[in-house]
């Protein structure tokens, strides 16, 4: 975690965020541990925080990790002793989120005579990052970054995420500014800086219409409608096919490019009502 080039704020909203979506515990009122606890060899912890975990006073130590690394047991040793010895009598959270994109190969514990050390790491690989970006709320949209895109397109999936984080923050530049600077501190823990510089440019320069996901949607959409019309033996079945073909690219627009309904219905001037009522039946 770079955290030179992020604020205190903005290390506190994804401390909290990794803590409340991945790690599925609730850390309330947290201060961020200085760099005191910083290692000759200048191994530096990513996140040292003294909070309330389920309302009780703990430490929680988060680690981000974009690699295999053979030795992080022992690292995570020496981060459990070094902050023990500063804080002798707390309890000890450690967690390793692996974002990594070769399969996890690190030990989470190490079993010695007279040594019995154990952390807990959150593979990425497990979480489909779908499970966020259908959530409406843009702290866990912007954590979907860190997630396995699986075989989906990065650029697809980060234009998606740019376009439904300007959507959820509406019109409050302070709030659009502060999730943004979370959006690209977490990609540069996953080497997606010059993908989401991209994917921003290609928003400020590009209508909704002309993304290629639109495009290949519509397509998809058209021609399940025509082929639907064709086979009820419809007059004018190329017509009404492409009617039904709108209705079928707002279809794959919304499940297999992960665009909002409010966005699709907007674009295709269909009614969200009428959209989602489709949806249901689907």
């Amino acid at each position: 975690m770079k955290k030179d080039i992020t604020t205190k704020e903005t290390i506190k909203t994804i401390t909290e965020d990794i803590a409340k979506y991945i790690l599925e515990i609730s850390v309330t009122d947290i201060e961020f541990v200085d760099k005191e606890l910083q290692r000759i060899e200048k191994r530096e912890a990513d996140i040292v925080a003294l909070c309330k975990i389920d309302g009780k006073k703990a430490i929680l130590h988060l680690e981000i990790q974009n690699s295999n690394d053979a030795l992080m047991d022992r690292r995570m040793l020496r981060y459990y002793t070094d902050i023990r010895t500063r804080f002798d009598t707390i309890p000890i959270y450690q967690y390793l989120v692996y974002i990594g994109k070769p399969k996890l190969s690190m030990k989470e514990d190490i079993v010695e005579t007279n040594l019995n050390f154990r952390y807990n790491i959150v593979d990425m690989h497990t979480i489909d990052c779908q499970k966020f970006l259908s959530m409406d709320n843009p702290d866990a949209l912007v954590l979907s970054i860190l997630c396995d895109f699986k075989d989906r397109d990065e650029l697809d999936i980060l234009t998606y995420i740019l376009t439904r984080l300007e959507e959820l923050v509406e019109d409050d530049e302070h709030r659009h500014s502060k999730y943004m600077l979370i959006l690209e501190t977490l990609s540069s823990n996953r080497d997606l800086q010059e993908r989401l510089k991209e994917a921003e440019e290609m928003l400020r320069t590009t209508k909704l219409e002309d993304l290629p996901s639109y495009q290949i949607a519509l397509e998809r959409g058209e021609a399940r409608g025509i082929t639907k019309g064709e086979a009820r033996g419809e007059a004018r079945g190329i017509t009404k096919g492409i009617s039904q073909g709108i209705v079928e690219a707002a279809t794959t627009m919304i499940k297999e490019f992960n665009l909002s309904v409010e966005m699709v219905a907007k674009k295709l001037n269909i009614s969200i009502d009428e959209l989602r009522e489709h949806l249901k039946k689907r």
